[in-house]
C-alpha cells in the first residue's frame, strides 16, 4: 500500500483572509467556521502568511490602549513566510514537516504557489487510524517478503497501538536499518522496536590481507562471520544485533 498524499486528505474549501482583513473580521472568521487558524493570501491567491487564534489573542493582550482593534489587519499579525506543502507530497512527510516547524496547519499550494487547500493535524492523523493487524500484514507481506525477500518465518512481527516490534535473524547487517526505515515509512506506524540480529557484518571494512573466505574475513574483522557452523560472535552492537531503534521517527532524507 502506498502512502496517502496531502492532496487526498486536505480540505479544499479553505477559509482565508487578505492582507487588509481587519482584526474583528479575523475573529469572526475563526469563530464562524470553528477553526484555529487560516492562511493569508494576496490578490493572486498566493499564500503570504498564516494566522492563528493565538496570534489574535496575543495582539489583543498587547494592545494596552495603543491602537484600536480596527486598525490592526492580518498583515500585522500573520506569521511569515508560511510553511506550505504541495498536494503530491506524502502524508508522513507532511506530518514530519509539521512537527519540525511546530505548526498546526499547512496551506497546500500548486506549482504557481497559489492556495488550493489546507491540511491540519487532524487531517493528517486520520491515516493513522489503521488496525494493528492491518499494519502487521503490510510489514510482513510488502517489506519483509516483498521488498527484502525474506521468508515469512525469518522475522516475527508484532504490533501494539501502532508500535511495530521486529524479532528474528537476517543474513546481512545492512538489512537491519533497511527494514527498520521501511517500516517507519508506513502509515499508522508510531514506533519501531528493533530486535533483529544478523549473520554477516557486510558493513565492516574488508580484511587488509585479502585472504580467506568472506565469512572468515567477516569473522576476523568483528567476530560475526556467520557462515555455516560459524556462530555470530559479539561485536560493537552486541551479539550480531542491529542497533536498537526507539519510538521516534528517523530524519527525512
Amino acid at each position: 500500500m502506498t502512502s496517502h498524499t496531502v492532496g487526498q486528505v486536505m480540505t479544499g474549501d479553505v477559509v482565508q483572509a487578505r492582507r487588509t482583513t481587519p482584526f474583528k473580521e479575523l475573529v469572526r472568521l475563526l469563530d464562524r467556521h470553528r477553526i484555529g487558524g487560516l492562511p493569508v493570501v494576496d490578490e493572486d491567491d498566493k499564500v503570504v502568511g498564516v494566522l492563528s487564534g493565538t496570534d489574535l489573542v496575543r495582539a489583543q493582550a498587547g494592545r494596552s490602549g495603543r491602537a484600536p482593534a480596527g486598525a490592526v489587519t492580518a498583515q500585522d499579525l500573520m506569521s511569515t513566510p508560511a510553511v506550505t506543502v504541495h498536494p503530491e507530497q506524502s502524508v508522513p512527510d507532511a506530518a514530519r514537516l509539521m512537527e519540525r516547524r511546530g505548526v498546526e496547519r499547512l496551506p497546500v499550494i500548486d506549482e504557481e504557489d497559489r492556495l488550493i487547500g489546507i491540511a491540519t493535524r487532524r487531517d493528517l492523523l486520520r491515516v493513522f487510524l489503521r488496525t494493528d493487524d492491518d499494519i502487521g500484514r503490510q510489514v510482513t507481506e510488502e517489506i519483509l517478503v516483498g521488498h527484502l525477500g525474506l521468508r515469512g518465518t525469518d522475522v516475527s512481527v508484532s504490533v501494539h497501538d501502532g508500535v511495530v516490534a521486529l524479532d528474528g535473524r537476517v543474513d546481512l547487517r545492512s538489512r537491519v536499518p533497511e527494514a527498520v526505515h521501511a517500516v517507519w515509512r508506513l502509515e499508522g506506524v508510531v514506533g519501531v522496536v528493533n530486535g533483529l540480529t544478523f549473520d554477516v557484518d557486510d558493513c565492516a571494512p574488508p580484511a587488509a590481507t585479502g585472504t580467506g573466505s568472506a565469512p572468515d574475513a567477516a569473522r576476523d574483522a568483528g567476530g560475526r562471520g556467520g557462515g555455516p557452523g560459524v556462530p555470530a560472535g559479539p561485536g560493537p552492537d552486541g551479539p550480531g544485533r542491529g542497533p536498537s531503534v526507539s519510538a521516534a521517527a528517523p530524519e527525512s532524507a
